[in-house]
């Protein structure tokens, strides 16, 4: 049960850095505050600049305090880019020499712990274990094999890693902030956690998430998690496509994008129709329809790859829920563009967890899809609701080497010093 406490989760991206905070008062989420700023020193998912990154996250965090009235110590943050790999691993533990048993929880655990042991790699951190399915003697795909007969037990478990070195890197950047990370999470299974309920845990379900530079595609099949892609596009595309095709700088593309960028057919815009920018100290006018053909080819682009990457996994006509996240959606026209380019019907994610539903609704600066931005905090905040609420779930979670754990400290100490 949760007591008097807080759950404060960090949604750090290479566009924006989102911060979400609940407080917990009796084992139910009483307050909820947020924030945002623009990020600094992190690019496709990988940190670049460390001093920049902890001077946004000690930004942040500092608004977030004074904003609750809370002392905020241990955060959840999220990983994401190029630096997740992801791989099957198949462990098989005897039960019994002779007969059969009934298979127990600690049986279960012990199998994942060895399938776990297995899938380990030195310069890799597995940050999820998924179990994918069990085996018992010939029967296959058994879900939970719990009060099953069984002479021994096969677990196949879908691993979530990060590379070790990238890790470190921001575990240290939270670190010199003044703060402490509770838990890593990949940020699409952390949006997941907010956008999936009963119906979107049923059949083939895939979640797209378009961040700013890479783009996450999970494949999901009753709930559990198949297969993830990490695509190397985003809704920073079309900034740098009109900075090319008008030649401008890429903060005035990035705000024409915003109040201009129409996704969809350009010749609806009539012929005449002028934006006026600012361009050195004199102002340009540029064509209307000149803004939509180029944002509109490059989202037509994205939906593609999208498609391509998606298709290459199953046939679409399959899938009976494709949702989408990300603030690129909030691009006029983007999600019909994605509709008639995958050719299936496309949701926009939604937070199915109620309570936090309900705090959202109270604010205004979070109506229609402004949400979106702390979809992915919002998620952590989910995951942690579910792990801690009496009868949920029951969890696989990476074994905490404490060995491993101080030898590593060991060697930063030693690479910081000497």
């Amino acid at each position: 049960m949760l007591n008097n406490s807080y759950i404060c989760a960090i949604d750090i991206g290479s566009n924006k850095i989102a911060a979400s905070l609940v407080q917990i008062k009796r084992g139910r989420v009483e307050n909820f505050f947020f924030d945002t700023v623009v990020s600094g020193g992190v690019r496709e998912g990988v940190i670049v600049d460390a001093l920049d990154l902890v001077n946004c996250l000690g930004r942040l965090i500092k608004g977030l305090k004074a904003k609750s009235g809370l002392k905020i110590k241990f955060i959840h943050a999220n990983f994401s880019g190029g630096d997740i790999s992801t791989r099957h691993s198949h462990a098989i533990i005897p039960l019994t020499e002779r007969g059969n048993k009934v298979i127990t929880s600690t049986d279960i655990a012990n199998a994942n712990e060895q399938a776990r042991i297995l899938g380990s790699s030195l310069e890799e951190e597995i940050i999820h274990v998924i179990a994918s399915s069990y085996t018992i003697d010939s029967k296959s795909n058994v879900i939970n094999p719990v009060g099953l007969y069984s002479h021994r037990l096969e677990a196949d478990l879908f691993l979530v890693y990060a590379k070790l070195s990238s890790l470190q890197s921001l575990s240290r950047a939270v670190a010199q902030a003044g703060y402490e990370i509770k838990e890593i999470s990949f940020s699409g299974i952390a949006t997941s956690k907010a956008v999936f309920g009963s119906e979107e845990r049923r059949g083939r379900s895939v979640l797209c998430d378009v961040g700013s530079d890479t783009t996450e595609l999970l494949m999901f099949k009753d709930g559990l998690l198949q297969d993830i892609q990490i695509l190397p596009f985003g809704g920073r595309n079309l900034t740098l496509q009109l900075c090319e095709g008008l030649k401008i700088n890429y903060e005035l593309a990035e705000d024409i994008k915003r109040s201009y960028g129409v996704i969809g057919d350009p010749d609806i815009i009539p012929e005449e129709k002028e934006i006026l920018v600012k361009k050195d100290e004199f102002y340009k006018p540029i064509k209307h329809r000149q803004v939509a053909q180029i944002v509109s080819a490059s989202a037509r682009s994205i939906c593609e790859q999208i498609k391509e990457a998606a298709e290459k996994k199953g046939k679409l006509h399959e899938i009976d829920n494709f949702i989408v996240a990300g603030r690129t959606l909030l691009s006029d026209g983007f999600i019909e563009m994605m509709e008639n380019v995958i050719g299936i019907p496309v949701k926009i994610g939604r937070i199915n967890n109620p309570q936090i539903a309900a705090l959202l609704k109270e604010h205004s600066d979070l109506s229609g899809q402004k949400y979106l931005t702390y979809l992915t905090s919002l998620g952590m905040i989910c995951e942690e609701l579910e792990e801690k609420s009496p009868g949920g779930p029951p969890l696989v979670k990476p074994a905490q080497n404490l060995v491993v754990g101080m030898i590593n400290r060991f060697r930063e100490v030693y690479q910081e010093y000497f």
